[in-house]
């Protein structure tokens, strides 16, 4: 795995990977083990963490049900502004920022207000 991939080429890869529902590849490639994952319900930290707040979101919307809106990339630093549906709700509003290290996400934050049907 190169370690020295820059922060454009691991949003990328972070967003097309969840895009495809394989949530344990983007963690492998993509993720940090010690990655802190900063939410509206709380703080979750490592790949347990992120699973544990992927679950969440994904009760509403089902894996690859998403829209990226706007992708912003500069230095080590991303953000995304997302629309995803399911069964369960619809979020409009979402964003996510991004801090990535040596080729991984080391920190991430994530908002978003589920509208339920």
């Amino acid at each position: 795995m190169d370690r020295g991939r820059d922060p454009r080429t691991v949003i990328e890869s972070h967003l097309e990977l969840r895009r495809q529902g394989e949530l344990e590849a983007d963690l492998d490639r993509n993720y940090s083990p010690d990655v802190v994952f900063l939410t509206g319900t709380g703080i979750f930290r490592g790949h347990d963490g992120v699973r544990e707040s992927a679950a969440e979101l994904e009760y509403y919307l089902k894996p690859g049900s998403f829209e990226y809106r706007n992708v912003l990339v500069d230095g080590r630093m991303g953000f995304l502004e997302w629309h995803g549906e399911g069964g369960n709700g619809e979020v409009r509003d979402g964003a996510d920022s991004y801090l990535v290290e040596d080729g991984l996400i080391v920190y991430q934050t994530i908002h978003y207000t589920v509208e339920r049907p």
